[in-house]
């Protein structure tokens, strides 16, 4: 790949800066594409935009761009975007700092910033060289996330719809299922689980196989029927929803027929349980009825060392003598029957016994 350093002002990079859902993110007279296809959304918080802001009125350094050149003679950022977004944004009066506007600003400070020198790396290279150079650079400043090195890798036109549908403040996927994602859109989070999902935790292959399809209109169907079987299950909301890998769920057991009505009554009792430690587990519980979900809660220190003495280090299943820490903590009534996690329930067996008891 052939590098070359070159200085532009501000002023250069701004003129023509263009944002909107239509036409990307340009500028550079219409000849820097900031917003790449396999590049990340903004995801600058306020304070990081502003921090760039006083280092250009400070006139300290910014640290290097990266640019690359095509045949055309048309840039691409491939490092710098949310630099080059958050001093663009002000200056086209988008943005402001500490309550002051580009256009307040006294002509002397307004050319201070559009005079100021960004030193910038022009790469020219094979769409290999790019993507691996995009990878390699970006190390530093705001951390890349998986889903975000993805894209980077399978940009096309299935991941322009998908991005669409999944990676945009306020998206369709924000509006219909925001109580039950966690993360961001805009970090791609909604899209990574969405993918998940869909391929059963294989999301490189599931993008590679798609990569070249005109849309991705399978992800968005299957992704609103798994929100609409969520909402069909499980009559009420609760916050504890959020975390619970629905997707996953729907792939085993949408072609179930479950009482939603009894399920809701399962679970107000679960929620009241004071043994289910985990109550998110509860969503997982109830259709699997496996007990791990729940994180039952176990016995204290104090309660197995009160068993064990009364026991005199017998263990209640073979009756041979161990020391404590030979031994395991038992409910005596399981508790899915009904046995609580209290010491008058608690029995210690030899670590064998228990594992033969519980199935182990």
């Amino acid at each position: 790949m052939k590098i070359q350093l070159n200085e532009i002002a501000i002023r250069e990079v701004s003129n023509g800066y263009l944002n909107s859902d239509e036409e990307g993110v340009v500028g550079y007279d219409g000849k820097l594409n900031i917003r790449p296809k396999y590049q990340r959304e903004f995801v600058y918080k306020d304070q990081q935009r502003d921090s760039v802001i006083e280092t250009v009125q400070k006139s300290f350094p910014l640290n290097v761009m990266y640019w690359v050149k095509n045949e055309d003679g048309a840039f691409e950022v491939l490092d710098g975007q949310q630099r080059t977004i958050s001093f663009c944004e002000y200056i086209d009066g988008k943005s402001s700092l500490n309550n002051l506007y580009f256009h307040n600003l006294t002509d002397t400070e307004k050319e201070q910033i559009l005079n100021y020198k960004l030193m910038v790396y022009f790469c020219e290279g094979t769409d290999k060289e790019k993507l691996d150079w995009f990878k390699i650079i970006n190390i530093a400043g705001e951390k890349l996330m998986d889903q975000e090195l993805r894209n980077a890798i399978y940009t096309g036109t299935w991941l322009t719809d998908a991005k669409r549908h999944f990676s945009k403040s306020g998206c369709p996927a924000y509006s219909i299922a925001s109580d039950y994602l966690k993360g961001s859109a805009i970090r791609q989070d909604y899209l990574e689980t969405a993918i998940g999902w869909i391929s059963k935790g294989n999301i490189e292959q599931y993008m590679a196989e798609n990569q070249h399809k005109p849309n991705a209109n399978e992800l968005w169907l299957y992704f609103q029927s798994v929100i609409n079987w969520i909402k069909a299950v499980f009559l009420n909301y609760r916050k504890e929803m959020k975390s619970v890998p629905f997707g996953i769920l729907y792939n085993e057991f949408k072609d179930n027929e479950f009482d939603a009505k009894k399920l809701e009554k399962e679970i107000i009792k679960l929620m009241q349980d004071e043994d289910v430690t985990k109550k998110s587990g509860i969503y997982e519980y109830v259709l699997t009825r496996n007990e791990k979900f729940l994180n039952i809660r176990t016995f204290t220190e104090k309660q197995k060392r009160e068993a064990y003495e009364k026991q005199k280090g017998v263990c209640k299943k073979c009756k041979e003598e161990f020391e404590i820490e030979e031994m395991e903590a038992d409910h005596i009534k399981p508790w899915h029957e009904g046995g609580k996690t209290i010491f008058e329930n608690c029995q210690m067996l030899c670590k064998q016994c228990n594992r033969t008891k519980s199935g182990k």
